[in-house]
């Protein structure tokens, strides 16, 4: 696949690594892909495994997408070995651990854009790797934000930002 025209579209999706984040960007994988796009998704062993079959069907059926696997780093953190998404983590306390693993992924996608054919056009990545930001920079690399916020709820935040209602609220109890 790295030897596509240099003139197609390449995206590097990057999803956090929780189920509700990573299905979504699969299936945004795939419409990229649809439309003639280069398609690199970014994720570790385990998170891959877990959408393998999804991933294998659209290859086989012709869509240019490439999952590239990183190794996270949970022994250097403190976590149980294998501990890889949201959903695997034994315990609530162990979230700040891993969101420093989730950083340490940073160097690796760093060195992904230093080597990947072809280049990368753009970066989406979600809301919860916010470093991305820098390492798209870096690069010269535009950055798409993703969050799996709906519409309504981005409306409502909008509204809520742009009124200011909740400001004059004097409890946690009353109604606005």
């Amino acid at each position: 696949m790295a030897s596509q025209a240099s003139s197609q579209l390449h995206f590097v999706l990057f999803p956090f690594l929780i189920q509700g984040h990573i299905i979504p960007m699969i299936d945004i994988a795939r419409l990229l892909a649809k439309q003639g796009a280069f398609v690199t998704i970014v994720t570790t062993p385990k998170n891959a495994a877990r959408f393998q079959n999804v991933i294998e069907r659209g290859i086989q059926s012709g869509l240019p997408i490439q999952v590239i696997e990183f190794r996270f780093p949970c022994q250097e953190v403190g976590l149980p070995e294998g501990c890889e998404n949201w959903d695997m983590l034994p315990s609530i306390t162990l979230v700040p651990k891993f969101f420093s693993a989730v950083e340490m992924l940073q160097l690796p996608l760093e060195n992904l854009f230093r080597e990947i054919q072809p280049k990368p056009s753009c970066l989406i990545s979600d809301m919860l790797l916010p470093w991305t930001v820098s390492s798209a920079s870096k690069f010269n690399v535009p950055r798409i934000v993703f969050h799996g916020f709906s519409g309504f709820c981005l409306s409502c935040l909008h509204s809520l930002s742009v009124s200011k209602v909740h400001e004059s609220v004097s409890s946690d109890s009353e109604y606005f």
